[in-house]
């Protein structure tokens, strides 16, 4: 009888057997400490199958080779400081714990630590991350940046205290000294990958112009060291965060001989940091030489051009004449012509005063003029009084002849009658002169009338437009226009701008008739004032 029996013995030995009885719970338990306590401690190798995480965070794989499985677990915790990202088909080394879970019967392996089982088993890994972070473009030679040619700002993602922010800042320094921000990070263990991802995106949400300058070009960097060492540059939020910066980056990990995967994201690889603080900046002393050098040729060619010029330009002048020369003629010909211009006018002044003269000593002195017109009225004064005294006389011997009683009354009464006949006129010439006038004013009001009832003004007040092109012509046809052609329309109180749009279909709603003017009142033309006597 061995202790273990002994001291499970539940309630005694059934009869006829000195077996003692054990239920099942008992049993499990046993079995859970009997392996806890010979593999309390184990370290194994296997391959992973299956893993899978659960919503709670624990992790729940298989380990196996060619012979056996074996069911294994990582609890929440230890999940979140394992330094890789376990993965179907990676062979690993596990250390943990062994232990029963009497709920299926089933022994497991409780994991506390895990490492890739060998740098080939690594390499392998990582080849197959290269291979899918590839295939999703993040190392296209197209995504990648030309650098800023001098950068005002630098920042820089490395360890504080190593002696690669050293070197970076001294050949800075020797080359261009430039503004650097440094961003502390761990370069080696399980926070490093999440630091240098971090650190990457804040530099990339720095505001421009704000109180913390944005770099213009960032550096992340570390010193030499195995590929273990070297892992934190290896993880893909590491490769992810290099990918989408915005801020063009180099990568200067390691010496020359080590690759990591940043390095293929990256805008620029560098072998070692002093190398990518080479690249950052370039060297004062040889741009201020080749300015120098620049500014010198650039003075030489200028001096060589204006002389060039100088030449032409007096080859040039060798072919014209004398300025002087042609200008002297110029006065000559001025002088000569001041000279006529005076003299013509002199005589012409002359010839005018001349023929006025002649026109003058041809008409006649005003007094003469009345003198003639005096002595023609008095003539006709003379001749108006002898006709009239023969007439005068001829009634008389008429009216003596024919009866005794006729005396010179009647003829003083028709001298009378034709004197009043004869003032008479001027207010009847008046009257019939008025009389006329507004005749002829009644007519133009009629025309008038008549021409604005055939104008288009009035159709314009009836609520038509008129529509013309910008050079005035009356646009009378929709097949005449074109989408988006400025047109005037004109109404009865004005003209609008306006312009042709799309042709509307017979689908299109039809707008609602457009409400009618009230017609204005007609008005009569004023009919004109008569006009006054002329006399």
């Amino acid at each position: 009888m061995s202790e273990h029996q002994t001291d499970l013995e539940p309630g005694g030995a059934r009869t006829g057997s000195n077996l003692p009885e054990l239920s099942v719970g008992d049993l499990a338990r046993a079995l859970k400490r009997t392996v806890e306590d010979a593999f309390g401690y184990v370290r194994v190798r296997g391959e992973i199958s299956q893993p899978k995480r659960h919503t709670s965070g624990h992790l729940y794989l298989r380990l196996k080779d060619d012979q056996a499985v074996l069911e294994a677990v990582c609890w929440k915790g230890v999940v979140a400081r394992l330094p890789l990202r376990p993965e179907e088909g990676m062979e690993v080394v596990c250390t943990g714990r062994l232990t029963t879970y009497p709920g299926r019967s089933q022994y497991q392996l409780v994991i506390e630590t895990m490492e890739l089982a060998g740098e080939g088993a690594l390499l392998k890994m990582l080849e197959e991350r290269k291979r899918r972070l590839a295939a999703e473009g993040l190392f296209a030679p197209e995504r990648k940046r030309p650098l800023p040619f001098l950068p005002r700002v630098i920042g820089v993602i490395t360890s504080p205290t190593g002696a690669v922010i050293r070197d970076i800042l001294h050949r800075l320094a020797d080359r261009f000294p430039r503004h650097v921000l440094l961003w502390p990070v761990a370069v080696q263990g399980e926070k490093a990958a999440a630091d240098v991802a971090r650190a990457i995106h804040g530099f990339n949400s720095i505001e421009p112009g704000g109180p913390v300058p944005r770099p213009d070009l960032l550096i992340v960097a570390r010193g030499g060291g195995s590929l273990e060492d070297l892992m934190a540059f290896n993880e893909e939020v590491v490769v992810r965060a290099a990918a989408a910066s915005a801020i063009p980056l180099i990568s200067a990990v390691g010496h020359e001989t080590d690759t990591t995967l940043i390095d293929h994201a990256s805008d620029r690889r560098a072998p070692t940091p002093t190398a990518a603080a080479e690249m950052a900046v370039p060297v004062r002393a040889e741009l201020l030489a080749q300015v120098l050098d620049d500014g010198r040729r650039l003075h030489t060619c200028l001096g060589r051009a204006v002389e060039t010029r100088r030449t032409y330009l007096e080859a040039l002048g060798r072919g014209l004449g004398d300025p002087r020369a042609l200008l002297e003629g110029c006065v000559q010909r001025l002088d000569d012509r001041a000279e006529r211009l005076t003299l013509a006018m002199a005589a012409q002044l002359e010839r005018r005063r001349t023929a006025v003269a002649q026109a003058g000593s041809r008409l006649r002195h005003p007094r003469e003029v009345l003198a003639l017109a005096g002595t023609r009225l008095e003539a006709a004064t003379r001749a108006l009084r002898t006709g009239l005294d023969q007439a005068v006389r001829l009634e008389q011997g008429r009216y003596h002849r024919s009866a005794d009683r006729l005396t010179l009354l009647p003829i003083r009464r028709q001298l009378a009658d034709g004197t009043a006949r004869l003032a008479d006129l001027p207010p009847r010439l008046d009257t019939a002169h008025a009389r006329g006038l507004g005749q002829q004013a009644q007519r133009l009001a009629a025309l008038g009338q008549l021409l604005e009832s055939y104008s288009y003004k009035g159709v314009l007040a009836r609520g038509f437009a008129l529509v013309t092109d910008e050079q005035g012509n009356p646009v009378t046809r929709a097949a005449d226009t074109r989408p988006g052609q400025p047109v005037r329309i004109g109404f009865a109180d004005g003209t609008v701008e306006a312009a042709i749009g799309p042709a509307s279909g017979p689908d299109a709603p039809e707008s609602p008739p457009a409400a009618r003017p009230d017609r204005p009142a007609r008005t009569r033309s004023p009919r004109p004032a008569g006009q006054g006597s002329l006399f």
